[in-house]
């Protein structure tokens, strides 16, 4: 994003030495963003003297420089080309004095020795970390050592860290370690082995994420299986999954493949409705599409796409001993090179959102200005990356407002969307409001899920009252909706009016849901249930738990779970008794914690005879009958989950609902059979 300027490498280092003295008198006097330059700089220098012919001397120069620490290196070894430049950097680093590694450069370094299989420096490394041979460096976690050895492909090592692991917790580990080793698992050609990691993640109650789900769809997709992977792609949005970038890149692709370009259409509408602004990756896809007779669907996104052209490279030019060039400095932003040059190097400046956005955390005026001398050229993908990064609204703001007068910047829906849902995140109602009304003047159409958020974040920022006012006018903001997005709309309400202890209007906006035809789904139900039993309010739990039955909807497990949980905690274990028994007429128990909860209660109570008989009852029947299952409030149900697995382990195992479900006479427990 930096103006270019190309030297020959005896003009490009004079220079830079000449910098390096300055920089050594004036650091003190730089602000955070002056510096954060100086550093982007100097990586700029390092990345691209890795990918020249020059001599160690030329480097180590480099290296010297008073500016170097840590921020340089561990992002220099991020940006290496290869694995040999980078460990090549970090022996040069040893004869820098006054030079020490800190964790940022020596996780920098693990991942480069992970990437290049070097399994036994990588494990030398760690131990020498844990050893406290570096000063300062965290001991390394578990998490780090799996993603570690993922990278390096062991998945001996990786099963082998996260058993250990699962011997220090008291409950199961994180869900990014289950996509670790089912990615793992993929990658090695052992398909019936991701699957049941999948299987175990639900069995022990860790709930899939967005990556789980972009996993999955990778693996269908690698065996042919565009189908299923479009299916399973569908249903992401009524589990209140976020879909991402990545998911629609790999299906455009796959579909593209496939020459089913009626299906990419689709996905490229989607992709607009869900907000996405489209990545370069399918560039040649749409290209593909533009030439096949969709030039009305894809003309825009190709636009999109390109790569801006102001957007010039940085670079200097390898030149001979004997050809002696001298260059003199181009204007800013021109990008030329030198004739009859041996080799150019050219690369797109190094520039890190997150840590710019730190530099300007106060919105200082000597920070603004050196933003405004930098002469960055602000793109719709850079300026939403910094709005993301801010930690506080203010900030987010006035960059935003700041950002607009820049010169060729012009804020999108993209833009305007994400500064919207950071405000709403922070309970910024006014804000939010003034946006609203731009995008109204404007005529521009939120896309679904902005408009999701901004209610789901005033939840978050308790604001019920602005979220009612949002789903009101939502037709002026996004047109009209289908009955599945108005689902997910009013559970998103329900479930914000519930956090913002709006009682009466929750029940006004489930009649009026009703009332629409619009049936609330297992998971919203069990979100209100929870929310109105914690507040000892039993009468409407009953009503609620009454209008599952009527609407034809089968209580699953977790709501059942959900329900005994819920009496218990509000000391009405008679209650929570007879949910038991409904739960155990339905085929169904509870997991091991629910019902030691229900048997502590009723031991409280002094309901004995009653304790005693659940004991006696769950110990018969446990082996026989499926235990409560995963869902989650207010997003997804266990026959979610079920349908997923049930649709990923068909295209991998032979007569995986046998295996998993039984059926209701002869039901096994997930855990007998990873047993």
């Amino acid at each position: 994003m930096f103006s270019s300027r190309i030297y020959s490498v005896s003009a490009f280092l004079k220079k830079f030495t000449l910098q390096s003295c300055n920089f050594s008198v004036t650091t003190r006097k730089l602000n955070k963003v002056s510096l954060y330059l100086q550093r982007a700089k100097l990586i700029d220098s390092i990345r691209l003297c890795l990918r020249s012919n020059v001599a160690e001397s030329s480097l180590l120069n480099i290296l010297s420089c008073p500016s170097l620490d840590s921020f340089v290196v561990s992002n220099a070894l991020r940006s290496a080309p290869s694995a040999g430049s980078a460990l090549y950097l970090v022996e040069t680093l040893k004869k820098v004095k006054d030079f020490s590694h800190s964790q940022d450069t020596l996780h920098a370094l693990a991942k480069i020795l992970a990437k290049s299989g070097q399994i036994g420096k990588l494990e030398a490394l760690i131990d020498a970390i844990n050893s406290g041979k570096f000063v300062n460096v965290a001991y390394i976690s578990f998490m780090d050592r799996m993603r570690w050895y993922a990278e390096a492909g062991d998945l001996n090592s990786v099963t082998g860290v996260w058993d250990e692991w699962r011997r220090t917790l008291d409950k199961h580990p994180c869900t990014e370690s289950y996509n670790i080793v089912m990615k793992l698992c993929i990658e090695k050609g052992r398909d019936t082995e991701a699957v049941k990691v999948f299987c175990r993640m639900i069995e022990e109650g860790a709930i899939p994420n967005c990556r789980t789900y972009t996993v999955i769809i990778q693996h269908l997709l690698k065996f042919g299986k565009l189908d299923s992977a479009v299916e399973l792609f569908q249903m992401l949005p009524l589990m209140r999954i976020r879909r991402t970038l990545k998911q629609y890149s790999m299906l455009v692709e796959a579909f593209t493949g496939a020459d089913r370009l009626e299906v990419v259409k689709t996905l490229l509408s989607e992709m607009q409705t869900d907000g996405i602004l489209p990545g370069r990756a399918m560039l040649l896809s749409l290209q593909r599409m533009k030439e096949a007779g969709f030039a009305d669907e894809t003309e825009e996104l190709i636009r999109e796409m390109m790569p801006d052209e102001r957007i010039k490279s940085i670079g200097y030019s390898i030149v001979s001993p004997e050809d002696d060039v001298d260059v003199e400095d181009e204007d800013e932003g021109a990008g030329s090179h030198l004739e009859g040059n041996k080799d150019d190097v050219q690369l797109k400046p190094w520039l890190d959102p997150a840590a710019l956005a730190s530099t300007l955390k106060h919105w200082e005026p000597e920070e603004v200005s050196a933003l405004e001398d930098a002469n960055l050229l602000w793109t719709s993908r850079l300026v939403c990356k910094l709005i993301r990064s801010f930690k506080s609204p203010e900030t987010a703001w006035q960059f935003f407002c700041w950002v607009a007068h820049q010169p060729g910047f012009v804020h999108d829906i993209y833009t305007i969307s994400r500064m919207i849902t950071k405000l709403a995140r922070h309970g910024c109602v006014q804000l939010v409001d003034q946006l609203l009304c731009k995008v109204r003047h404007e005529g521009m159409i939120l896309s679904f899920s902005t408009i999701r958020l901004i209610i789901d974040f005033y939840g978050f920022s308790r604001k019920g009252d602005a979220a009612l006012n949002i789903f009101r006018n939502v037709k002026t903001m996004c047109g009209p909706l289908s009955k599945s997005s108005l689902l997910i709309l009013f559970s998103s309400l329900l479930r914000t009016l519930a956090k913002c202890q709006m009682n009466t209007e929750a029940s006004d906006i489930l009649e009026e849901m009703i009332l629409l035809g619009i049936c609330p789904d297992l998971q919203t139900f069990s979100g209100l249930m929870h929310h109105y039993a914690l507040q000892g309010d039993i009468k409407t739990v009953q009503r609620l738990f009454g209008m599952v039955r009527q609407s034809g909807l089968e209580p699953d497990a977790y709501m059942y779970k959900i329900l005994i949980c819920a009496y218990c905690k509000c000391e009405r274990a008679s209650l929570a008794l007879r949910i038991f028994e409904d739960m155990r007429n339905s085929r169904l128990m509870p997991d091991a914690a629910t019902k030691q909860l229900l048997v502590k209660s009723l031991w409280k109570e002094g309901k004995l005879r009653e304790a005693a008989q659940v004991e006696e009852l769950s110990e018969e029947t446990c082996d026989n009958i499926p235990l409560a299952l995963p869902g989650h409030l207010y997003t997804v149900s266990t026959a979610d989950l079920m349908r997923v697995y049930k649709m990923y382990s068909s295209s991998f195992t032979e007569s995986p609902i046998k295996q998993i479900y039984g059926d209701r006479n002869h039901g096994v427990s997930m855990k007998r059979y990873f047993s």
